[in-house]
């Protein structure tokens, strides 16, 4: 099992462009292992970051994804190639305008089309109760704390990796209220954005 789903995290990224996740002014930083500005206060992450956050999760074919704050789109799109067709990501993104970048960035994929990734404005502290439980979570801003609606919509079995404060966290649910978590320390990302009131 292993080996398979590390060959799908490699064949996303070989299929899969940075590139045409940036925005037009950025785009000849493509290759640049550093996250760049995609708008609104946001980034996409350093190609390193996503890879080593993919190898985490560990991702399959046929996995159902929960993808909070797709932003640009890229992480959707490679989590999308993962899971093929059997699959499934439902992507959240709270900012209404960088959902709208994303879907275009998105299209020329094809992935939203053939109905393996969903996007949807909204929360992604609140996941996506409809359509839980999920096998794989993933978070792409950094967050204070695990958000307990996550926990609650991720699978008995299922992984989720999530940026603490400036660590990457591999969450792994044992049981229903039972959680196995693994942090590593030493990476910043932007804040997670909720709708909740301080």
């Amino acid at each position: 099992m292993s080996a398979d789903w590390l060959s799908r995290i490699k064949g996303a990224f070989l299929a899969v462009k940075r590139i045409d996740f940036l925005p037009t002014e950025k785009k000849d930083l493509a290759s640049l292992d550093q996250a760049l500005p995609i708008g609104y206060g946001q980034t996409i992450s350093q190609p390193s970051v996503v890879y080593f956050m993919l190898r985490l999760l560990e991702p399959v074919l046929g996995n159902k994804v929960l993808d909070v704050g797709f932003g640009s789109g890229w992480t959707t799109a490679l989590l999308s190639w993962i899971v093929g067709s059997a699959g499934k990501v439902i992507a959240l993104e709270i900012i209404p305008e960088l959902s709208k970048e994303g879907e275009k960035n998105l299209a020329p994929y094809g992935f939203v089309k053939k109905g393996i990734a969903e996007l949807v404005i909204g929360d992604g502290s609140q996941g996506y109760p409809s359509e839980a439980p999920f096998d794989r979570i993933l978070v792409s801003a950094s967050a204070s704390k695990i958000p307990s609606a996550l926990k609650k919509q991720l699978k008995i079995g299922g992984r989720m990796v999530i940026p603490i404060q400036e660590s990457i966290q591999l969450v792994i649910k044992k049981g229903k209220n039972d959680f196995q978590i693994i942090s590593y320390p030493g990476f910043v990302f932007v804040p997670l954005q909720t709708k909740s009131k301080p």
